[in-house]
C-alpha cells in the first residue's frame, strides 16, 4: 500500500534543512492519483507512494492515472512536515529556488507564483516593476508584491533559462500541446472561475493570433497572455 511521504520520510524530521532540497531531485513512476483543485498528486515509485505539491504546468502536462511520468522535485524537512514539490523539469524547479530563497517567502507561495506566472512573464514585470501582476497570484499582496519586486531584481539573471530573452509569451521550446480547453482548465486551476477563464482564454487567442511569429499556439503561451491581460485590466469576469 502506498505510503504519504511524511510517513516514509519521518526519520529525517530534525534534519537540517539546508540540504534537504537535494535528497530527492527527481521522481520517475506511475501517476496513481491527482487533485487538480489542491494541485496535490501521489507517485508510486518502488512500491512507496510520495504526495506532492505541484506546479499548475505538472497538472496541465499530467498522464492519465496508472501511466508513467518524471517529476524534477524539490524536498523540504521541517520539524512538524516533510513536503514534497514536484516541476515539469528543472528550469521550473530553479526558478522556484531562486524565489524561495527570498526572505518571507515559503514554498507554497513560491509554488503558487511559477503556476501562476511563466519565467518571461516574471521576468518582464520585474523588469518593468509592473506590481499589478504580482499581485494577481493567490496570497500576493501589494506589499509582498513590492518586496518581491525589489528582490527580484537582483535575481533577473535567474528568471530566466541561459541564453532565453524575456518575452511577452511562455518560454521557446514549451512542450505543451496547443488546446484552448487545457487552458481554460490550467486557469480554473489557479482559481478563476469557469466562465472567467474562458473569457480570458479567448481574448488571449486573439492577441496572440494577431502575432504572426507565435505559431503554433501553445497552453502555456496561452495561460501567460491570459494572465498577463487580466493583470493589466484587459480581461473583465
Amino acid at each position: 500500500m502506498p505510503l504519504r511521504l511524511r510517513c516514509a520520510t519521518s526519520i529525517l524530521a530534525n534534519s537540517s534543512a539546508n540540504w534537504n532540497d537535494a535528497l530527492i531531485g527527481r521522481l520517475t513512476g506511475a501517476l496513481i492519483e491527482m487533485d487538480a483543485e489542491n494541485a496535490t498528486m501521489m507517485m508510486e515509485v518502488g512500491g512507496v507512494g510520495y504526495e506532492l505539491e505541484v506546479s499548475a504546468n505538472v497538472l496541465a502536462a499530467a498522464p492519465s492515472i496508472g501511466q508513467p511520468m518524471t517529476l524534477s522535485t524539490h524536498f523540504v524537512v521541517r520539524e512538524d512536515a516533510q513536503l514534497l514539490f514536484g516541476f515539469c523539469d528543472t528550469t521550473e524547479r530553479e526558478l522556484f529556488r531562486t524565489i524561495v530563497k527570498i526572505n518571507g517567502v515559503g514554498p507554497k507561495l513560491a509554488l503558487a507564483i511559477i503556476s501562476s506566472l511563466d519565467p518571461s512573464t516574471l521576468s518582464v514585470a520585474v523588469q518593468n516593476s509592473e506590481v499589478g501582476v504580482l499581485t494577481k497570484v493567490p496570497g500576493v499582496g501589494k506589499k509582498t508584491a513590492e518586496r518581491l519586486m525589489v528582490e527580484l531584481k537582483s535575481k533577473l539573471h535567474n528568471l530566466l533559462p541561459p541564453g532565453t530573452e524575456p518575452a511577452i509569451t511562455g518560454p521557446a521550446g514549451a512542450t505543451w500541446q496547443p488546446s484552448s480547453q487545457e487552458a481554460q482548465d490550467a486557469l480554473v486551476v489557479l482559481g478563476y472561475k469557469p466562465s472567467q477563464a474562458q473569457h480570458m482564454v479567448a481574448q488571449a487567442q486573439s492577441a496572440l493570433s494577431a502575432d504572426e511569429a507565435v505559431d503554433p499556439v501553445t497552453t502555456e503561451q496561452l495561460v501567460s497572455m491570459a494572465l498577463r491581460q487580466f493583470a493589466r485590466g484587459g480581461v473583465s469576469p
